[in-house]
């Protein structure tokens, strides 16, 4: 039993011996700069000898001290774009600290970025194929993560530019179909005669609602027209609405508001706002779009939006807009105060009082005593003093906060103390209580600055210096104080950098008092001996400077993206109502074939000129095969 004993007691100094060998070498090693080698050596100590409270501080600290430098470096390279050496000092940190939270946050952050920056590149591709909608599809999964990725929004505007109308994105066949260009001469024709002929020609197949009065009468000519926009046309006239059911079939239906809450889509979007306040979004959305159903939480700073995708799309440019952040200043103020003091009292203080004194403690002086009164009897005061003084004193207190404040935002600065001020109050019943508040003395700067987009700064700037002149006791003891106040109030605009002073904040007290013997002071000369000059002269000067410098700016929109189609009175949307040319129009499909028809040439209507009211001509360009093949004709339209 001895023998185990003194065996563990041997192994547990051995141990000891060891972590204290690590601990000295860790500690060597860091402080020649050999960070890793020396937390390797400290986290040693700490795994032989896990109770030592030492060794696990010192390893914490420079563990500590090492993940911040690495912090430094990852958010550095995150900042400008380098996102494979960022990753790697992100999991250098991890493998220091495996449950480090923001570590593990920005791994994800990355991967994020990179995610979104193969679909930038994959949408770039896409667009030079002409594929448009692919492309913008890509983009608002990358905008709607990421809102300020810049090559995204720089290819979501030439997005907007190439395809205009955005019908059928979600069906690629079908929005390459609504981009085919045709020619329609109608006049007052059947409805039923004009869809016909266009999913003829087309490949289209529409159904249409039993409510549809297939048989009313309308008129269009159009050339060389997208068939998105001809049909537009055609359901806009005639009052009619459409639902698209797959890559080929759109559903006809009455634009009645019983037929459009049945058949209309809604879409569901969630905006994470960055900068702009979600109350003060949905009110802007609900003045622009008329939507009823949005959702704001307040917590997230999300808002939802439940409307149709004209609508959305709407919102989304909205948000674009207005989400910015606020601009922000750098105030850099600079306050001094210069305090000179010149005091000079020269002269005898002479005695201004004489008083009898009385024999006794208690007695009353009458006229007896009186008569016998003596030098010895008669008291002076105040004592005769010879005063030979002269202060001279310089102050000066200099002030230089540096304040960053954003857009139209008071920002206060306030260097000095606060005074007690205490207040009685008296019940009914006599009982007294006291309540203390308190008021600033010294110097109070207050500016609220305004960025314009030209880079100039106007401020608001209120500059006050008070100082306690006097104490005041009131007769139940309570201590007053009488405050002195200079105030100054002026609007001025700067541009970013330039200073502004503000001066002549200047109090100058020129003080001379005199106390004489009557008669003996006024004498020439010999009158200074009997006399008692005080000169007091105090001058104080407030010098207030400030530079704005501005940090960030209004991120002002373009003139092209500031401006967009916000749809009708009774219907929001991004997308105007037009009959376009098929000029420039990207990603053309061929013209498919049908039986008894060939691409490039006129057809007739089966109807009788009398039935369609007129000649009816479909005269599609002869366009090139970009690949996407023709839609298979369906054997009649449905309906």
């Amino acid at each position: 039993m001895n023998k185990a004993f003194i065996f563990a007691v041997f192994a547990l100094g051995l141990a000891g011996c060891a972590g204290d060998s690590a601990y000295r070498e860790g500690e060597r090693l860091l402080a020649q700069g050999q960070t890793e080698a020396g937390l390797q050596q400290l986290e040693q100590a700490v795994v032989e000898n896990p109770g030592n409270v030492q060794f696990r501080t010192a390893y914490i600290q420079a563990r500590d001290v090492q993940i911040a430098r690495l912090f430094a470096q990852a958010d550095a390279a995150l900042l400008e774009g380098r996102y494979g050496e960022a990753a790697g000092l992100y999991r250098a940190i991890l493998e220091l600290h495996p449950q480090n939270a923001r570590a593990q946050s920005s791994l994800a952050t990355i991967e994020i970025r990179n995610q979104d920056l193969a679909l930038v590149r994959q949408a770039g591709t896409d667009l030079q194929k002409g594929e448009v909608e692919a492309a913008r599809s890509k983009l608002r999964t990358v905008l709607a993560r990421e809102p300020g990725q810049a090559e995204a929004q720089a290819l979501m505007k030439q997005v907007e530019d190439k395809s205009g109308k955005t019908q059928g994105a979600e069906f690629p066949k079908l929005a390459a179909a609504f981009r085919r260009p045709v020619t329609m001469q109608f006049r007052d024709a059947a409805v039923r005669t004009i869809f016909d002929a266009l999913s003829r020609q087309s490949g289209l197949n529409f159904v249409f609602d039993k409510d549809v009065r297939t048989d009313s009468r309308l008129t269009i000519f159009a050339t060389d027209t997208p068939i998105s926009d001809i049909l537009d046309m055609l359901l806009k006239t005639g009052q009619l609405a459409k639902k698209v059911l797959n890559d080929n079939t759109l559903l006809i239906y009455p634009a009645t508001p019983v037929k459009l809450k049945e058949y209309q889509d809604l879409v569901v979007k969630s905006f994470f706002l960055g900068n702009t306040e979600a109350k003060q979004m949905v009110n802007l959305v609900r003045s622009m779009t008329k939507t009823r159903d949005v959702y704001i939480d307040e917590k997230l700073n999300l808002m939802i939006v439940r409307d149709t995708p004209e609508a959305v799309r709407l919102v989304e440019k909205l948000v674009a807009v207005a989400d910015r952040p606020e601009p922000e200043v750098m105030l850099e103020v600079e306050i001094m105060e210069v305090k000179r003091t010149r005091l000079q009292e020269l002269g005898v203080q002479w005695p201004s009082k004489f008083t009898v004194l009385t024999p006794g403690l208690g007695d009353t002086l009458t006229l007896d005593n009186l008569q016998n009164i003596t030098s010895a009897d008669i008291g002076v005061s105040p004592n005769p003093v010879l005063n030979l003084r002269k202060v001279s004193g310089d102050a000066s207190l200099l002030a230089n906060p540096r304040i960053r404040v954003k857009n139209k935002e008071k920002a206060r600065v306030h260097i000095g103390d606060k005074l007690p001020v205490i207040t009685s109050n008296v019940t009914s019943t006599g009982v007294t209580s006291e309540s203390v508040s308190y008021i600033d003395v010294g110097l109070k700067v207050d500016v609220e600055p305004q960025v314009f987009l030209d880079g100039e700064v106007g401020m608001k700037v209120g500059l006050e210096v008070s100082n306690v002149v006097n104490q005041v006791r009131t007769d139940n003891g309570t201590l007053v104080y009488q405050l002195g106040s200079r105030n100054a109030t002026t609007v001025l605009r700067l541009k970013d950098g330039e200073t502004g002073v503000l001066a002549g904040l200047i109090a100058d007290e020129d003080r001379s008092g005199a106390s004489k013997v009557p008669g003996l002071g006024d004498l020439p000369l010999i009158g200074r001996l009997f006399s008692n000059n005080l000169d007091d002269l105090t001058k104080t000067e407030i010098v207030l400077m400030i530079t704005p410098r501005i940090i960030r700016n209004i991120d002002r929109p373009d003139l092209v993206d500031g401006e967009f189609f916000g749809g009708t009175e009774s219907v929001a949307s991004d997308q105007a109502l037009q009959l376009r040319s098929s000029q420039g129009l990207p990603g053309l499909p061929p013209v498919p074939s049908r039986p008894g028809l060939r691409p490039g040439t006129s057809t007739e209507a089966p109807q009788s000129p009398a039935e369609s009211g007129g000649p009816m001509e479909l005269a599609p360009e002869p366009l090139p095969d970009p690949g996407l093949g023709g839609v298979e004709p369906p054997a009649a339209p449905a309906q």
